[in-house]
This record gives C-alpha cells, sequence and structure tokens, in this order.
C-alpha cells in the first residue's frame, strides 16, 4: 500500500504533504517518522530542528505525541512545526496508531 492511501486510511494524510514514513522514506518539510516512537524529540539526522525542539527532551510516546500533534506551539513553544492541530480524539488514536507501526527502518514492526 502506497504511504499516500495508508495515510488516508489511517487518518494521517494531514501529515503527508510534510512527513514522510515507511521503506524509503526521506525528510521533507517535516522530518521522516519512522521510528517515532520511543525517539529522542529533535534527532532525525539531517534535518533543521528549531532549538526549542532540540532543547524540548521529549521522548516520543503515545501521550506526548498526542498532546502535541493537538497543538504544537503550546507542546513545544518556538517549534517550526505550523500546523493548527488534530482535536478528534479517534483521529489522534488512529494518528498514533499508524505512526508506531513502524519501525527506524521503516519496515513494519511485528505484532
Amino acid at each position: 500500500m502506497s504511504l499516500a492511501a495508508a495515510c488516508l486510511r489511517r487518518g494521517a494524510r494531514k501529515c503527508a504533504p510534510c512527513h514522510s514514513i515507511g521503506p524509503g522514506a526521506e525528510n521533507k518539510v517535516g522530518p521522516e517518522l519512522n521510528g517515532l516512537d520511543r525517539r529522542k524529540a529533535g534527532t532525525v539526522p539531517e534535518f533543521g530542528y528549531s532549538d526549542a525542539n532540540k532543547a524540548s527532551s521529549i521522548i516520543w510516546n503515545e501521550a506526548a505525541f498526542k498532546e502535541y500533534i493537538k497543538n504544537p506551539s503550546a507542546k513545544i513553544p518556538g517549534t517550526k512545526m505550523v500546523f493548527a492541530g488534530i482535536k478528534s480524539n479517534k483521529e489522534l488514536d488512529d494518528l498514533w496508531d499508524y505512526v508506531s507501526e513502524f519501525d527506524s527502518s521503516g519496515k513494519v514492526k511485528p505484532k
């Protein structure tokens, strides 16, 4: 399944213009999202994070991700991520389920 199809299916369509995930994912306007679960914020190689993001000391997990995606600039004041946020709990759940499926190499983790 293509990233675009998966994004539509899993509630991540709002992310695809700026982020990529899965095999061959590369940084775009935002960093690639492979291996997001348990990754320290601001650490994807070759991505130009804001100082605020690099200094945030966030380790991504479900709770931190959902709080951030609801309102990125409230969670990390000074972030470069310009995004209105996702308020729907169902959409947040679907999005976390999707992005947390991928390991750092872009492969889907075994269940």
